[in-house]
């Protein structure tokens, strides 16, 4: 009986966490006084809101970008589309597999293009041949964690208004090339307690979720709060189940993440 009450209570605590997600309005409050209070001083205004969900439709092209997370260990040679050995072993990989496999009547052409290490300024580096090329309809893009996270290991010089800056030249890119393309944007994250996280993240590494909101909005895209998925998850299970360095997410994490990502498309 012990055992049952144990299972019960955390399936509802699972289910607490899954269903705590909410793409247009979830993130805290301090998080969206914080994010007009960027957006003022960078002079972002703020757009119309964003499509609740996003369709799939017959032959879309989905591009999923970023860094290690998207890029999971992804094989450089597997550059065609739904080549499982060019999607690595995270997020993307269980997105695109439960996508492809629940809807096989749509020749949907999914491509993972996230690059270990990067940064947006990478990414832009890159831009034409890793996503413009591609011609998506859909773009998912997960950065920041590298732009923050490099400053202290990596002395790298960016600062969070050149984060918030190229991020949203990069967008403008590509919607000058794409103008109906729907955009995914995830929200760059820490677990607590990772064995690479240092206290300093919380306060250092919050500037740059804000700015990932703020972009989301001003290019009407559907936001995902990754940080409030993994603090919730954190009431489940410890640091080392989800991401043992906070970072990287193990395969549970890449779980939370990946039906994350397909909630927010709603297309299964």
């Amino acid at each position: 009986m012990d055992k049952r009450r144990k299972f019960i209570k955390q399936s509802l605590l699972l289910g607490t966490a899954l269903g705590s997600i909410n793409f247009l309005s979830s993130c805290e409050n301090t998080l969206n006084k914080k994010e007009n209070e960027l957006s003022e001083k960078l002079n972002i205004e703020p757009k119309a809101k964003p499509k609740e969900h996003l369709q799939i439709q017959k032959n879309s092209v989905i591009l999923f970008q970023g860094d290690s997370i998207t890029d999971g260990g992804r094989s450089r040679e597997a550059l065609k589309a739904n080549d499982a050995w060019g999607f690595g072993t995270g997020y993307a990989n269980y997105a695109a597999t439960k996508l492809l496999g629940e809807n096989p009547e749509k020749n949907i052409q999914i491509y993972n293009r996230g690059v270990s290490g990067h940064k947006v300024f990478e990414l832009a580096n890159r831009w034409q041949e890793d996503c413009i090329d591609l011609k998506p309809d859909v773009l998912s893009v997960l950065i920041g964690v590298n732009d923050y996270w490099h400053t202290m290991t990596h002395d790298y010089k960016g600062t969070i208004e050149t984060y918030l800056t190229d991020f949203n030249a990069l967008l403008e890119q590509t919607k000058k090339s794409f103008p109906n393309i729907s955009l995914i944007i995830g929200e760059p994250f820490f677990v607590k307690g990772g064995t690479a996280i240092q206290e300093s993240w919380h306060d250092k590494l919050t500037p740059y979720r804000v700015a990932a909101k703020a972009v989301a909005d001003q290019h009407e895209a559907i936001f995902i709060p990754y940080q409030e998925i993994f603090n919730d998850a954190l009431k489940i299970a410890p640091v080392s189940y989800w991401a043992a360095d906070g970072v990287h997410p193990s395969m549970s994490g890449s779980y939370l993440m990946g039906e994350a990502w397909l909630k927010a498309l709603k297309s299964i």
